[in-house]
C-alpha cells in the first residue's frame, strides 16, 4: 500500500503567506522562507507554494521568493501561479519546483497540459481545480475563486488526465477554511472519474477528518494551510494518530 501523504500548503500574497475562508477575508500568517524550512523539518511529505493573485493580476509567480522558498526544502515542492506558458514552467523548475500546478492557464489554454507533459512528463504536471457548487453541478472557477468558468469539474478533470495531467488538487472553495472536514461528496465524485493520485484540498479541521478523508479510495494525499499555519495540529502528531487508525503514513 502506497503511503498516504501530508501537505501543508503556502497561499502566498505580496510576498506573505496568507489564509482565508471560501477563498475570501485573507490574514497575514507568516514568511514563506521561514515557513517553509519549519516543515521541512517538521515531518511534511510534500509542500505547495501557490502565488495566489498572480494569476487575477496577469503577472509572472514571484521567482525570488519562489528561489528562497525552495532552498529550504528538501521533500518535493510543486508551485503554481501565473503558469500560462510552458517557458513558465521551465522558469518554475529552474528555481526550484519539483511539480508544476496549472489552473487558470490551462483553463485559458487548454493545450498547456498536453505541452508540459509531453516535455517535462506527466509527473511533473498537476492540474489544481478550484471547485464550487453551481446549481447542482461542480464548477470550476478561475483566478484565485473569483471567476465561474462554466467548466463542469468532472469532466475537466478527465480531459485534464486524458492531456496527461498526471496528478490532481480539489481544493473546494465550498468547504476552504471552514473546518468542517473535506468535501468528501465532491471527492468521491472525483475519484470515480479519474485513476491519478487525487489531493484533498480544503476544509481540514482535526486529525479525524484526515482518517476519515484516507477511508475514502483514491484518495492520495491531505493537504491543508490553517490548522498547520497556527500549530492547531502538529504534523508529527497527525501521522502517528494516522499509523495508530491503520492508515500507512511515512513518520
Amino acid at each position: 500500500m502506497l503511503a498516504k501523504r501530508i501537505i501543508p500548503c503556502l497561499d502566498v500574497k505580496d510576498g506573505r503567506v496568507v489564509k482565508g475562508t471560501n477563498f475570501a477575508g485573507l490574514r497575514d500568517m507568516a514568511d514563506p522562507v521561514e515557513m517553509a524550512r519549519f516543515y521541512n523539518s517538521a515531518g511534511a511529505d510534500e509542500l505547495v507554494f501557490y502565488d495566489i493573485t498572480a494569476s487575477a493580476e496577469g503577472r509572472n509567480l514571484f521567482t525570488d521568493i519562489l528561489r528562497r522558498t525552495a532552498s529550504q526544502v528538501f521533500i518535493p515542492l510543486t508551485v503554481g501561479g501565473g503558469i500560462r506558458t510552458v517557458a513558465d514552467f521551465d522558469r518554475v523548475l529552474k528555481c526550484g519546483a519539483d511539480k508544476v500546478s496549472v489552473n487558470s492557464g490551462a483553463i485559458a489554454n487548454p493545450s498547456l497540459i498536453a505541452q508540459a507533459a509531453k516535455k517535462y512528463g506527466d509527473q511533473c504536471v498537476v492540474l489544481s481545480m478550484d471547485v464550487k457548487r453551481v446549481d447542482g453541478q461542480f464548477r470550476v472557477f478561475a483566478k484565485g475563486g473569483r471567476e465561474d468558468t462554466g467548466l463542469d469539474a468532472l469532466e475537466w478533470a478527465v480531459r485534464g488526465v486524458g492531456d496527461g495531467a498526471g496528478e490532481i488538487v480539489l481544493n473546494s472553495i465550498d468547504t476552504d477554511g471552514v473546518k468542517g472536514g473535506f468535501d468528501l461528496p465532491m471527492l468521491d465524485a472525483l475519484a470515480s472519474r479519474v485513476r491519478v493520485p487525487i489531493i484533498a484540498s480544503g476544509g481540514a479541521g482535526t486529525m479525524e477528518d484526515f482518517v476519515e478523508l484516507f477511508r475514502h479510495p483514491g484518495m492520495d494525499a491531505g493537504l491543508a494551510a490553517s490548522i498547520f499555519h497556527t500549530r492547531q495540529v502538529e504534523i508529527g502528531d497527525l501521522k502517528r494518530f494516522l499509523r495508530q487508525r491503520g492508515v500507512e503514513v511515512r513518520i
